[in-house]
């Protein structure tokens, strides 16, 4: 079963994304210190982390997502935007 990691504060951070040329993807995300900060668990190199992405078509779509993510309190979205530099 997924465990959900919880921070104790607000995190506020902005970070890069990078094209991985020996896997020829986009697979690498440059995490700042203040999540590791909050999450020392990320540090546990023998520890397994998942994801899961869900990116809303529309508003109303992310109005029915946030309605099924009230009804469970014990898992906190993490809110990312996209920007193309």
């Amino acid at each position: 079963m997924k465990k959900p990691l919880s921070p104790r504060k607000i995190i506020n951070s902005e970070g890069k994304m990078h094209y991985n040329e020996s896997s020829q993807a986009w697979s690498t995300l440059n995490l700042k210190k203040e999540l590791f900060e909050e999450f020392p668990d990320l540090k546990e190199k023998r520890s397994k982390f998942s994801y899961q992405l869900i990116y809303c078509r529309d508003m109303k779509e992310l109005e029915v997502m946030i309605k099924k993510i009230n009804q469970n309190e014990n898992n906190i979205p993490v809110l990312m935007w996209l920007f193309k530099e």
